[in-house]
């Protein structure tokens, strides 16, 4: 799923270890949505790099995300995730410089291997 909207908010990084003894980071971040009659707010969350990317944006960025949704019961209740896999910055780069500088531009990169078709069918 995809949604488009303005970051309005960005709530504090949540960080712990887990069973396996993995730490994991997450950070929640609101965006409203622009492009609607009524202007919603959704709470969607970020985890691991997601998080570096999202915390340099500042208040106001246009952003489009895409999500997957996630629903778990727990005592009776159900709780609903949106767990952000995609974060864009809208109308440019969809991260900032500093996150992907250590990465090869694609310009610079070797060609890839010529394929030959080797299959007897």
């Amino acid at each position: 799923m995809d949604i488009s909207g303005k970051l309005v908010e960005l709530l504090p990084e949540q960080s712990g270890q887990g069973k396996t003894g993995n730490t994991w980071r997450k950070r929640s971040f609101i965006i409203e949505t622009i492009s609607d009659q009524y202007p919603k707010r959704i709470c969607i969350d970020a985890w691991a790099d997601k998080v570096d990317f999202i915390q340099n944006l500042p208040i106001g960025t246009e952003v489009s995300v895409s999500f997957d949704l996630e629903s778990r019961e727990f005592n009776g209740k159900w709780y609903t995730n949106v767990k952000a896999w995609k974060i864009e910055r809208k109308g440019g780069d969809s991260q900032p410089s500093s996150y992907n500088s250590s990465l090869p531009k694609l310009e610079d990169m070797p060609p890839p291997p010529e394929i030959t078709d080797d299959l007897p069918f």
